[in-house]
């Protein structure tokens, strides 16, 4: 099939590769499907979209500390020769890429597919530690290299870590086997590339870019798109804001309002625009702002909930970035659950002395709006999606 699509006033090559996305049940929807989840927010409070403070040692390899308790979306990538198949977060959050190994021995990987490097002709070993800190776990093992298969695009010698422990609850509630970061190199593992920097490297895609299209329509229908963009996924033009920090995919935000009042971030703010969790996370006295104008209260597990009723006559919330405005109605703002309750997709996040005012526009807000991450020009591209 031949792709066409347009960035600005450049036509992309028929070299558009898309990825299927499966949308799952999150692991805060199975915690509290489950009676679990309050047990859960107790023992594992922190937020996603921020780094740990460990103190590196000398086998000590840092990456960033992320809770992915709402995590909504997956894909499949394929690592080794012959290919051994795993379902992974495609997280902009973050640059970690790591599947479990048959040599983990925690109680998560036995409910996961593992990597057996002993069936993998192309597998080669580093030796080199890594540890993963993340709010409710973690994960410890080694760095190795293989050839990665990702939407039929093929990677020579591509860097992943393999998991010889997984402690905690982080991965036993988990519908997905590993992750694989897309955010910039510096939240990486250092001397190593991360995937999507490898395709550009070994000449896979044709444009330095890659966009996300998450659709709220059911589980199909999602998709990654690497080295283009097909315009029939958005309407109008995209509107472009440069990255503000090469770390996370992070941008300057003029304003948050409703009603054409200011609610939060009246003297601008930083947003991280967040594959890896489904909901809109910022300052505690920002959000406990917003749950109290919406009328929602917090519930016996720490979430706050509304009725259900009320949600119809609520108004958008609008996030202002670059001069253009992104209304999010209270249809994406408020979840209703199975059994019939409302709970709102806004998070308190952790406290941060160096950015006292940080959002996390997750799913909630990418659903609304596809995304172009453009690495070529450090840029963000937003336009509704249809």
């Amino acid at each position: 099939m031949k792709w066409f699509g347009v960035l600005g006033l450049v036509t992309l090559s028929e070299c558009l590769v898309t990825i299927p996305l499966m949308k799952i049940k999150s692991m805060r929807e199975n915690l509290r499907e489950g009676n679990m989840l309050k047990d859960y927010l107790d023992r594992y409070p922190h937020s996603r979209a921020h780094r740990t403070e460990q103190r590196p040692g000398p086998a000590l390899s840092l990456e960033p500390m992320r809770n992915y308790l709402d995590l909504a979306y997956i894909g499949i990538i394929s690592i080794g020769t012959p290919p051994q198949e795993f379902k992974v977060v495609l997280d902009t959050g973050s640059a970690d890429f790591w599947v479990p190994s048959i040599y983990c021995s925690s109680p998560a990987c036995a409910r996961h597919k593992v990597f057996n490097p002993l069936l993998s002709s192309t597998f080669l070993v580093s030796g080199r530690p890594v540890n993963v800190a993340y709010g409710s776990g973690g994960m410890s093992g080694f760095l190795a290299y293989d050839t990665v298969k990702i939407g039929g695009l093929m990677l020579v010698a591509q860097a992943f870590g393999l998991s010889l422990q997984e402690p905690g609850s982080f991965m036993e509630y988990a519908f997905f086997d590993g992750i694989l970061g897309l955010s910039y190199p510096s939240l990486g593992l250092q001397g190593t590339t991360p995937v999507f920097d490898n395709l550009w490297i070994q000449g896979l895609i044709s444009q330095n870019l890659f966009a996300f299209y998450l659709s709220s329509k059911g589980e199909k229908g999602s998709v990654l798109m690497l080295g283009g963009v097909d315009p029939s996924y958005y309407s109008g033009e995209l509107h472009w804001v440069p990255v503000s920090k090469l770390a996370y995919w992070q941008l300057a935000m003029d304003s948050i309002s409703m009603n054409g009042e200011i609610i939060a971030c009246g003297s601008g703010c930083q947003g991280i625009i967040d594959t890896g969790t489904s909901l809109l996370t910022g300052p505690r006295q920002s959000v406990l702002n917003i749950q109290k104008i919406i009328g929602a209260r917090a519930s016996h597990d720490g979430e706050h909930v509304l009725d259900c009723d009320t949600v119809h006559s609520l108004p958008d919330i609008v996030f202002t970035i670059n001069g253009v405005t992104y209304p999010v109605p209270a249809s994406a703002y408020i979840q209703k659950s199975d059994l019939h309750i409302c709970y709102t997709n806004f998070e308190e996040g952790m406290d941060n002395s160096t950015d006292p005012e940080i959002w996390v526009l997750g799913d909630v807000f990418l659903r609304l709006y596809f995304t172009v991450f453009d690495r070529a020009n450090n840029r963000i591209g937003l336009a509704p999606a249809v």
